[in-house]
């Protein structure tokens, strides 16, 4: 069982995981390198749990400790119980869901290990905007993508804000990093997987004429928002791809367009 302890000092080094969380650039550095994540709010707290990670601590208001009960009495990691106050202070930011959990990170797999099974991935290039990485990793487990594999330069899935977009679907999409890029997508074409870069280009077919989804192994390509995919990553593909544009529209939300492209990738696919 945890321990409950009340916390009325902002500079309590038991709270040292949660100080500073809206300091984008330190979290960025931190986290990865003291192997932890926030996990924030009661549903993402627990799909962590239940995907299996370990928890450090949690920071919870007075009123969330009945609520996390359960999950308190089974953990053997100590909860700070805090005023929403000094909850500011400490995090800075005014914590809406009123409950924190520091937890620690897993070793990632590999690519190559994630696209021995798999049959659709994403993958995603330059990627650094936390709410997109968030919203995709979203959708791709709402849409029945089996994997995402990232270039060297995209933004962390674990950081606070991407697994809060995400409602926790970070922890039920396997993710890995290439090592480089876009060499990386090499690898990917050797494992029998069809190249397909998603681009709002003229040239590129619709996404009902290339038909992902009749193909037996598909990696779509999704480049950052505004710029879309570098030369380099559309010269890597085997294919480009786009979603047709109505009333003057040039393209969408990069997290908008990879739900409509993971639909029509998996779209008839047999389903778990």
């Amino acid at each position: 069982m945890a321990d409950l302890i009340t916390v009325e000092d902002p500079d309590d080094p038991r709270l040292h995981d949660y100080t500073g969380l809206t300091d984008v650039e330190l979290r960025r550095k931190r986290e990865p390198a003291e192997g932890l994540f926030i996990a924030e709010g009661e549903k993402v707290i627990r799909r962590a749990k239940d995907a299996g990670y370990e928890m450090r601590s949690m920071l919870l208001s007075a009123k969330w400790v009945d609520v996390m009960r359960d999950v308190i009495d089974e953990l053997p990691a100590p909860v700070y119980a805090v005023s929403p106050e000094l909850a500011e202070q400490v995090t800075g930011y005014h914590v809406h869901r009123g409950a924190l959990a520091s937890m620690q990170r897993k070793p990632l797999p590999t690519a190559g290990e994630l696209l021995q099974t798999a049959r659709r991935v994403v993958v995603m290039e330059s990627v650094n905007d936390h709410t997109n990485i968030g919203a995709i990793f979203r959708s791709a487990a709402a849409l029945g993508m089996d994997a995402i594999l990232l270039s060297p330069d995209c933004a962390d899935p674990l950081y606070r804000r991407s697994v809060k977009v995400s409602m926790g679907a970070v922890f039920s999409v396997p993710y890995a990093r290439l090592d480089t890029w876009p060499k990386g997508l090499d690898s990917v074409r050797e494992a029998g997987f069809t190249l397909l870069a998603l681009t709002p280009d003229a040239k590129a077919k619709t996404l009902d004429e290339a038909a992902p989804h009749k193909m037996d192994r598909v990696a779509l390509m999704l480049g950052a928002e505004g710029d879309g995919l570098t030369t380099q990553a559309l010269v890597a593909a085997d294919e480009w791809v786009r979603i047709p544009m109505a009333h003057g529209v040039d393209s969408l939300n990069v997290g908008a367009a990879a739900a409509v492209a993971f639909y029509a990738v998996a779209t008839g696919r047999p389903q778990a």
